[in-house]
């Protein structure tokens, strides 16, 4: 065989693997969703969700026509729903809920008229509620909030506009205090996620623009610390959008789904130790705004949410280890 002939070959030959390699590259992808059970309750958005425990709860939230009151425990081990003592505030949705030592609380949000500030702690050991110190920012909705070393904090969301100011609840004292030093713009629908004694706050609407910068709150030392920007140019990535819901697993932090020029199924994980972003395979539920999420040590899952004027009641398991499978 001539050298001419060989060359080509050769060259043939590298073409074929080459392309073999991207193909397969191409059809791998990670980051697999589960169908879990369906939620017992009506179909809703906007609703308040936390974790105590194994179990985690969804509590208010809107449903097209109305407001709601009710609260369900998910039980992730034997993967069903109870309906729990109903929450006796006034029914609402774009409210806050966090856990802090071992009990659930929700407070501020919007029921077709007013917003509101009170405040209310829920004790799954006795199933019962009780009213708490009324929170002693403005009245308000589409607002975050988390728990850090041992104390509470809601901040943002909008009064008749947007907001940035935060504020530290003491479960002992049963008081509030103004947090200081967040610096970041005024937003309302962002997300925050919770990994250790560090919260981590981005996202959200300010003037009909959606807001890129992301910060960390350290719960110890309470400072507010900016980090790389959510649409960073050297990164070649962009994380902007509203509505969405966050969630941790396996020491990193997720963002899925939201609306951002019309609604989502994009999922984005976040890397503490190098301050970056990754996309990861779309969620595979229906694109929607509004959703909730739970985040246990082993497990986590989004659920319900609207798209438009429907709304749903179903519940996804998140596997970022497994390989998408869009039959399973």
């Amino acid at each position: 065989m001539s050298s001419k002939k060989m060359y080509f070959k050769y060259l043939t030959i590298l073409i074929a693997l080459i392309s073999i390699s991207c193909s397969s590259d191409d059809e791998t992808e990670y980051g697999n969703w589960v169908e879990s059970s369906s939620f017992d309750g009506d179909a809703r958005g906007n609703s308040v969700s936390f974790v105590i425990g194994d179990k985690g709860y969804v509590v208010t939230g809107y449903d097209g026509d109305d407001y709601l009151n009710d609260l369900w425990e998910y039980n992730k081990n034997g993967d069903y729903w109870v309906k729990l003592a109903d929450f006796p505030g006034v029914a609402r949705s774009g409210a806050v809920g966090f856990e802090l030592n071992g009990k659930g609380y929700i407070g501020t949000g919007y029921d077709g008229s007013d917003k509101l500030n009170d405040f209310w702690c829920y004790n799954p050991a006795t199933n019962t509620w009780e009213q708490k110190a009324d929170f002693i920012g403005t009245a308000r909705y589409g607002a975050v909030g988390f728990s850090v070393s041992n104390k509470g904090y809601i901040g943002t969301g909008y009064d008749g506009s947007e907001l940035k100011d935060f504020y530290m609840y003491d479960d002992v004292s049963d008081s509030w205090s103004q947090s200081v030093g967040f610096g970041g713009d005024k937003r309302k629908d962002a997300l925050v996620f919770v990994l250790g004694n560090k919260a981590y706050l981005g996202t959200g609407l300010r003037n009909g623009a959606y807001q890129n910068d992301f910060y960390v709150f350290e719960g110890e030392s309470q400072t507010w610390t900016r980090l790389t920007d959510l649409d960073d140019d050297d990164s070649d990535y962009s994380v902007l959008l509203a509505s969405g819901t966050a969630f941790t697993l396996n020491g990193l932090g997720y963002i899925a789904t939201g609306e951002s020029s019309g609604i989502s199924q994009n999922v984005w994980v976040y890397d503490p130790s190098t301050d970056l972003w990754d996309e990861q395979a779309y969620f595979e539920g229906s694109a929607r705004q509004d959703a909730v999420s739970f985040s246990f040590t082993d497990k986590a899952f989004v659920l319900m949410g609207r798209s438009g004027s429907y709304y749903f009641d179903d519940n996804w398991e998140y596997r970022p280890l497994e390989e998408t499978d869009e039959d399973d």
